[in-house]
């Protein structure tokens, strides 16, 4: 290897560590939510068995949460910018907006409202926080504030995993590239 040829390695691996070290919180917290890609399984607050599915979606820009049966709702989880953010398209109509953060252990996403979408005014009832706890690979809770008229009302799930999915959108091979 020439000179040149060592020194733009040594350049190369310099930016590869770099950036791996400079790994924003927020981008932690995001890659810590897709290892939750699978199906999942609890009761709900009602005594209900509910599952919980999370697949990676748009080349691995968005994460998708869905809940069924019934009624089912969905949430996105994506990066904008250094920040992760989190839309949540719920029963009541509306589609908060959260700001989410990584605790200090590493195993809890904190999810804040900053604002919502069809919301007529903030006292209507809407989720305003969501709390994501990695227990360990086959466990996690997930704990929702909704706020209605200054009240809140905190539901907990406890969820264990009951099979693991394909992280590619339906339809593709995991090795397959979609790009509109």
């Amino acid at each position: 290897m020439t000179k040149q040829a060592t020194r733009l390695a040594m350049v190369v691996a310099i930016f590869a560590a770099t950036a791996a070290f400079g790994q924003s919180d927020s981008q932690k917290a995001f890659d810590k939510l897709k290892t939750m890609v699978g199906t999942w399984e609890g009761v709900m607050p009602d005594g209900k068995t509910s599952q919980v599915t999370y697949r990676v979606t748009s080349g691995g820009s968005a994460l998708l949460s869905e809940i069924s049966p019934d009624d089912a709702m969905i949430t996105m989880f994506h990066m904008d910018g250094a920040r992760l953010m989190m839309t949540h398209y719920c029963g009541a109509g509306n589609q908060p907006r959260m700001k989410g953060t990584l605790s200090p252990d590493g195993k809890t996403v904190v999810f804040e409202f900053i604002d919502a979408t069809n919301l007529s005014s903030t006292n209507a009832g809407h989720m305003h926080r969501a709390v994501f706890t990695m227990v360990d690979a086959t466990h996690h809770t997930e704990d929702w504030t909704y706020l209605s008229n200054g009240k809140e009302e905190t539901h907990r799930f406890e969820l264990h995993r009951v099979a693991t999915a394909n992280a590619a959108p339906t339809g593709m091979k995991a090795t397959e590239e979609h790009k509109h």
